[in-house]
């Protein structure tokens, strides 16, 4: 078969997409980043409509393009939660204000293949945003963040995404020195809160675009 690898890409993300749809999320594939980039904006923000926007930690969001589009809409406010140069008391609160805008950008660390959202967060804002609060969530979900089950969420979660993002925020933990999880009770830790998003309330809320590449990590 020509094109094997393509073919299995393909056929492993139009699975999990029935099986997120099963669980009452909106799914979307795109071939590549610029492809979600474009959907954001052309089909998705003129859908919402949102008069408030923020986002989620994540190096998709910030890697697609999306983040930098965002910014620059018109006539729509954003809460830009990005901004690390910030007090922390004022990012903290920004934040918390992130919490009730019209539509909240970020990614995941893990997807199962029978459509569950695997997270590990800092301080909670981002899980907190994926599950309550925004009218609006939207997921850019890389194909690599796609694992079995549970357990190789978890594992993926806590072996790649944990380490990667604390070198990325120049965190001082162990796992910058050794790229593996050591449990750490740093007080620069940012592996605080576990979620699973097993289903999509109220149904359609969450849209998760599935990208048929790599993205973040």
């Amino acid at each position: 078969m020509e094109n094997f690898m393509e073919h299995f890409w393909t056929r492993k993300i139009e699975d999990l997409k029935e099986a997120l749809e099963a669980n009452n999320f909106t799914v979307r594939i795109a071939a590549d980043a610029a492809e979600a980039r474009r959907q954001v904006l052309e089909e998705i923000v003129p859908a919402v409509k949102p008069a408030t926007v923020s986002f989620g930690g994540s190096a998709s969001v910030v890697g697609s393009g999306v983040y930098a589009a965002l910014k620059e809409l018109e006539g729509v406010e954003v809460l830009d939660t990005y901004e690390y140069s910030l007090p922390p008391a004022e990012m903290y609160e920004r934040r918390r204000q992130a919490l009730l805008v019209d539509l909240f950008v970020t990614g995941v660390n893990a997807v199962t293949t029978d459509g569950k959202l695997v997270n590990l967060d800092n301080i909670g804002n981002r899980t907190g945003a994926i599950n309550f609060g925004p009218r609006h969530v939207v997921l850019l979900v890389g194909r690599n963040k796609i694992c079995e089950d549970l357990d190789a969420a978890m594992l993926r979660v806590k072996s790649v995404a944990a380490p990667a993002n604390a070198m990325r925020l120049d965190k001082k933990t162990p796992c910058v020195k050794s790229a593996v999880c050591m449990d750490c009770k740093s007080p620069d830790r940012i592996c605080n809160v576990w979620t699973i998003t097993e289903k999509c309330f109220p149904k359609g809320r969450v849209t998760v675009i599935l990208v048929n590449q790599e993205l973040g990590f």
